[in-house]
């Protein structure tokens, strides 16, 4: 049951779209008839709602209802209301058959320079009736405080989101030809401490700590630290790209840079790491159709294009919840 508060009493919806009918039907009996319900349990409803109200609405002759001067006034004030909520109610009843309404997707603000944009305008084009609000984060956003239906997130999983796995990320340490030139290039990652990193702003202190793992063998935490500190990846590619430091990035990111040479791979027999990266969102149940469908086509686009391995290979020393900038993973 419905109800709303009004004038300090409380009154049942239901009750108030009975009274509607009543009056447009001429009768309880036809009114129960059109309803699918006795007359007397119409006239019960109908009498709570004049307890309710405090005053009759209508006298009851065995011939017909007459209503009273506070029943008159009150049909015409409530009927074109309930007629509006019964639209409303149909409205949504017939959305909910059909893939329409907003999506809002929490995703790093560099997710656009590795997810193509034009898949995203071929999903709209078929879902003409979807509207896709993108928040582009790279802290951990708050799904339910902030209004986000699905948030991308790598590494660590929260136990109280359901997630769908979209891939594997690895990340591998690059620098440019002109910074080992003159830096000189690290054999083993303790060197690393002696050397300019590229990594993100650090909350507890100046120094970051990678953990680097191989194939065939592990490190040991390295802190690391260097002049320039930025919190995306593409600034911190860029970083790399200029020769400020070593940094440490998402092997899609870097790999066209690596094969035009200019950047190379440091220390690439230690500086794999992976994790697994997820969509992830509140409940299965009742889930509305264009959050399911945008979740199933952006999973499918990574999928076919390719733009995340679908298995970690196996690896030493890897620790999920790090991203390639060396931070905890928290991308939405």
């Amino acid at each position: 049951m419905h109800s709303c508060i009004l004038g300090g009493n409380d009154m049942d919806l239901n009750d108030i779209a009975l009274f509607v009918n009543v009056v447009r039907a001429g009768s309880f009996a036809e009114a129960g008839r059109r309803l699918g319900m006795p007359p007397s349990t119409a006239s019960r409803h109908v009498l709570a709602l004049e307890e309710a109200l405090g005053t009759r609405l209508m006298q009851r002759t065995t011939r017909r209802l007459v209503l009273t001067d506070a029943g008159r006034n009150f049909f015409a004030e409530s009927s074109d209301q309930i007629d509006a909520l019964l639209r409303v109610a149909g409205q949504v009843t017939d959305d909910a058959g059909e893939i329409a309404g907003r999506v809002r997707v929490a995703v790093p603000v560099d997710f656009f320079n590795w997810f193509p944009a034009d898949a995203v305008a071929r999903f709209t084009q078929a879902h003409p009736r979807v509207r896709l609000e993108f928040e582009l984060n790279d802290a951990r956003v708050d799904l339910l405080g902030e209004g986000i239906d699905i948030a991308m997130r790598s590494g660590d999983r929260d136990p109280s989101l359901i997630a769908r796995k979209l891939g594997t990320s690895h990340a591998t340490l690059v620098a440019s030809p002109k910074y080992l030139a003159a830096r000189g290039v690290p054999a083993h990652p303790r060197d690393l401490e002696a050397h300019d990193c590229i990594t993100s702003p650090q909350r507890g202190g100046p120094r970051a700590i990678w953990r680097l793992g191989g194939a065939k063998r592990a490190s040991a935490p390295v802190e690391v630290d260097g002049p320039f500190q930025v919190n995306t990846a593409s600034a911190q590619l860029a970083g790399a790209l200029a020769g400020l430091g070593i940094a440490l990035l998402p092997s899609a990111f870097t790999a066209p840079h690596v094969a035009a040479g200019q950047l190379q791979e440091v220390l690439p027999e230690y500086a794999s790491g992976a994790t697994g990266v997820h969509f992830v969102y509140h409940s299965r149940r009742q889930l509305p159709r264009a959050v399911a469908a945008f979740i199933d086509f952006a999973a499918t686009t990574i999928k076919d294009l390719g733009l995340m391995q679908s298995e970690a290979p196996k690896r030493v020393g890897t620790k999920p919840g790090l991203t390639g900038s060396g931070r905890r993973s928290s991308s939405a």
